[in-house]
């Protein structure tokens, strides 16, 4: 396998089991960061290993060591990092970790990104520095997701993990009585990894965040948004091996829906009817259920738009009143899709130029919609979607 996928499919386990034995995020980003770098020199010479999450483990425990004795600190976590190299019985660069590299997920993720939502953090943060723990996320990729420059967004993260250590912040999932408190911090930023890697281009992300949502289900198997957030990833998920066609996106009603994940969207509903069944509807249990929708045909626009109206008035979101007016304009035309979108404040969002694109090109305000896609395809951040809006312009085109 390629050290960049090894990166991407292991990175947020490796750091989550140096967090759990060191106790201090910065030290273990720091000793992961040094064994990843150390393989991109010895793999391409000496080939991969047989456990490879394993030997990046134990290199990276090696590298901690080795930083410890030279700040002349933490003595006995010193001890007790090395206790399992006191047999000397393999050079400490080959030696490999008891980690099991089947595990479907290890408590250590979950017990991480519950530390990255402590309310100690404010909620940037906490998605800034999940992104980059447990998502791998460079920090030039989460300036991009928050529109920040990136200097800025290196210190937040560096005073992120700092206050994770110097407060003593425990990495563990908390007691149930804090538990309501945290789960709201965590179910969102598990949707964001996901959405990062939904339109981002990075599919190893939203598989990761449906791994930890699976998780969270298994902790929580009675909270309604829990098992919602979870159908809601399902049923997106299950259509991404239509959403792509010759490096290009293919709008939802273009889809193949024979290469829908039928399983997949069986999971789906039935996770959403177990979380309609239960009081206090939320905003994933409302999302899920016009996903939901979106799968069937023909569509019913008249609920989709009743069900964001809702989502709307709960959550204040202007990207909730940009679907909105999608199904807005399929009941009432595209003047009444527009007259909602031209009152957002969604300059720097590239579906919002892009959706507006859309309705204006269906009203026959062509050249307008140029401008519009030409906008959206400033802000593309991925080939397939730079392809499709390359096509809409010039469909467009004066």
């Amino acid at each position: 396998m390629p050290l960049d996928a090894v990166f991407r499919d292991h990175w947020g386990r490796v750091l989550a089991t140096l967090a759990g034995t060191l106790g201090d995020l910065e030290l273990a980003e720091d000793a992961a960061a040094e064994a990843f770098a150390v393989a991109a020199e010895r793999w391409p010479r000496d080939g991969e290993p047989a456990n490879p999450v394993g030997w990046l483990v134990t290199t990276a425990r090696n590298r901690a060591i080795d930083q410890l004795r030279r700040r002349q600190v933490l003595t006995a976590k010193t001890a007790l990092l090395a206790r399992d190299l006191a047999t000397g019985a393999q050079p400490p660069a080959e030696a490999e970790a008891d980690v099991d590299d089947t595990a479907v997920i290890p408590d250590e993720r979950l017990e991480l990104i519950f530390a990255c939502c402590h309310p100690a953090l404010g909620l940037e943060a906490q998605v800034a520095l999940t992104l980059r723990t447990l998502g791998g996320l460079s920090t030039e990729e989460i300036a991009l997701a928050f529109l920040l420059p990136v200097e800025t967004t290196s210190k937040r993260l560096t005073r992120a993990k700092r206050k994770i250590r110097d407060a003593r912040i425990p990495l563990a999932v908390p007691p149930d009585d804090q538990l309501p408190d945290r789960l709201a911090a965590v179910l969102a930023v598990v949707y964001l990894i996901f959405n990062q890697g939904w339109g981002g281009g990075r599919v190893d992300l939203a598989a990761e965040a449906i791994r930890l949502g699976r998780a969270l289900a298994g902790l929580r198997p009675d909270e309604p948004e829990v098992l919602a957030l979870l159908a809601l990833m399902l049923l997106h998920d299950a259509r991404t091996a239509a959403r792509f066609r010759d490096g290009q996106v293919v709008p939802l009603d273009e889809q193949d829906r024979a290469q829908w994940d039928a399983a997949q969207i069986d999971e789906g509903r039935a996770l959403l009817a177990r979380a309609m069944a239960r009081p206090r509807p939320g905003p994933y249990l409302l999302q899920a259920a016009i996903a939901d929708l979106h799968l069937q045909q023909p569509r019913d626009w008249r609920q989709i738009a009743a069900l964001y109206e809702a989502l709307a008035r709960l959550t204040g979101s202007p990207v909730v009143e940009m679907n909105r007016a999608v199904a807005v304009a399929e009941l009432d035309g595209p003047a009444a899709g527009l007259a909602i979108l031209d009152r957002l404040d969604l300059e720097h969002y590239r579906y919002f130029h892009s959706t507006r694109a859309s309705l204006l090109r269906r009203a026959g305000r062509h050249g307008e919609a140029h401008r519009a896609y030409q906008r959206a395809l400033d802000l593309a951040q991925t080939e397939a979607e730079q392809r499709f809006l390359h096509d809409r312009l010039a469909e467009t085109a004066p």
